[in-house]
């Protein structure tokens, strides 16, 4: 009886290491590939999520495992479904936060989670923006509206609530048409040595020789540097701080 009883719990602990794995590869190679976990801060509770379910499942079943028991399939059932469940409500909390979009506005990037994302008027977004990938974020840019009337809106809005352009996919366009503004804006990579350790600045450019110049990268945890190339190409997100 221990013996059926270990062998069940053991291949119910490998499947759900399986799927925990499955599930963080997902995670942090499509969602939210790195820097952008640390910029929203989304691993630790990620991982314990992921621990809690994939401990849990098992040890509930090792509780009610019991070789000869009247109700064991039902009890089993219920303990994978609710396992399932759990795993599948996380799954879909995390997916609804995940980055959507990298949006330039104005003279920085800003990091668009997916429940951050505000449409008033589906009609004006363009077919390329209605739908945020399910694979990875996207860059794009923001641009005010031409109508007066509606920008001055839009910016009282911003103001009053903090809701910006960059969160309103009726704003966007394809990135090369700010290329012109971000190297305008553009900011010279000596400037990184001022908010981070110099040997960790040198280390990270010296892997990325293309880049020129940065700008910063406005997140909901931690802050990012965006390389940029002599042509206002993007080269790389980066994990420096873009200022104090």
């Amino acid at each position: 009886m221990k013996t059926a009883k270990f062998k069940f719990v053991t291949v119910h602990l490998i499947v759900s290491i399986c799927v925990a794995c499955i599930t963080a590869a997902i995670v942090f190679f499509c969602w939210y590939p790195f820097p952008l976990n640390k910029a929203v801060g989304v691993t630790h509770i990620f991982l314990m999520m992921l621990g809690i379910d994939m401990v849990l499942g098992p040890f509930f079943t090792w509780l009610v495992y019991k070789e000869g028991k009247k109700s064991l399939k039902f009890d089993l059932i219920v303990v994978i479904l609710i396992q399932v469940i759990a795993l599948f409500y996380g799954v879909y909390k995390i997916a609804d936060g995940r980055p959507a979009w990298l949006v330039y506005n104005v003279d920085r990037f800003e990091l668009i989670k997916n429940n951050e994302i505000v449409i008033e008027n589906p009609k004006q977004v363009q077919s390329q923006f209605k739908q945020p990938s399910w694979f990875y974020p996207q860059f794009v840019a923001a641009e005010f509206a031409k109508d007066k009337k509606q920008k001055n809106k839009e910016m009282f809005v911003e103001i009053t609530t903090g809701i910006s352009i960059g969160q309103r996919p009726e704003r966007y366009v394809q990135l090369n048409q700010a290329k012109s503004k971000i190297q305008q804006r553009r900011i010279s990579l000596k400037e990184l040595n001022e908010v981070n350790n110099r040997e960790e600045v040198a280390n990270v450019l010296a892997r990325y020789p293309q880049a020129t110049a940065f700008l910063p990268m406005k997140a909901s945890a931690v802050d990012m540097t965006v390389l940029i190339n002599h042509k206002g190409e993007v080269v790389k997100i980066v994990d420096l701080r873009p200022w104090k």
